[in-house]
């Protein structure tokens, strides 16, 4: 599929660079951001900056935002609020009435709707979220199935790392931890960027699409070395009998999307 317009709901930590990686490719972007100071940073990016706000709706602003793309990415994750699953699913609702039944849609979901399985879990497992956050995704994920039908694509990506996100500081110093056995699914940005490109590239709608590196070392042995670069604390953990955990399985973004992933050891990337 060949696109001269995308609309970006989300332009932070990963919205930005795909903004900029699609105009790099000579693609008009029309980016959304909900603070004012923003905007300056977008259109030094020659992004069209939009400032949106998912609490309240203003429908000129709105229908400006999606006319006349191809494709709009919802790259919006939920907050740490109360009822995030009510609220999130009223916030994502909002947008529904302006994209007509020509635009496809991209949804940036999470690895957090799987349950922990104690195996590999794949794209048709019959989800059931242990978190809040988890459960607010699938309800949106659900929405977005039964309203756009074949017309949109969800990418459930694992944990984010990459460039200012050291996966080394989110367990230093800390004591005790549960699960050293338990496995680790992340994925680079650039692996996020390059899955959401292949989508629209292979015309693939309709799809439910993990997005992880190859392996998934322990926990222990991931955050350790991750910790380790960065010269911090490493953290430590306590042995168990029982673990819970889940291993992401990619298999379906390598052979539906013919995807190589860039970063494909996470170890690589702490090392």
């Amino acid at each position: 599929m060949t696109i001269e317009n995308v609309s970006i709901l989300g332009c932070g930590w990963l919205g930005l660079p795909l903004a900029i990686d699609f105009i790099s490719k000579g693609i008009a972007v029309k980016g959304s951001t909900t603070t004012e100071e923003k905007l300056v940073v977008l259109k030094s990016e020659n992004i069209q900056p939009h400032l949106l706000t998912l609490a309240s709706v203003n429908a000129t602003t709105y229908s400006q935002f999606t006319l006349g793309s191809e494709v709009i990415i919802i790259n919006i994750p939920p907050k740490r609020v109360p009822n995030i699953e009510t609220v999130y699913l009223e916030q994502i609702e909002r947008i529904l009435p302006f994209i007509n039944e020509t635009q496809n849609v991209i949804f940036i979901s999470s690895t957090s709707v799987y349950q922990n399985t104690n195996s590999e879990v794949f794209e048709d497992l019959k989800v059931v979220p242990e978190k809040p956050s988890g459960q607010a995704i699938l309800k949106v994920e659900q929405k977005l199935q039964s309203v756009l039908k074949d017309r949109v694509t969800i990418i459930r990506m694992s944990g984010l790392v990459g460039y200012n996100r050291q996966p080394g500081r989110f367990l230093a110093n800390k004591k005790e931890l549960k699960n050293a056995e338990g496995s680790v699914n992340i994925i680079h940005r650039d692996d996020c960027i390059g899955l959401i490109q292949k989508v629209i590239k292979q015309n693939a709608w309709g799809e439910i699409i993990n997005g992880c590196a190859d392996k998934h070392p322990t926990r222990q042995e991931f955050y350790t070395l991750a910790a380790k670069k960065l010269g911090l604390t490493p953290p430590e953990f306590i042995q168990e009998d029982t673990m819970s955990y889940k291993i992401v399985s990619n298999a379906k973004s390598k052979k539906l999307l013919g995807y190589s992933y860039l970063y494909s050891d996470p170890l690589v990337l702490v090392q």
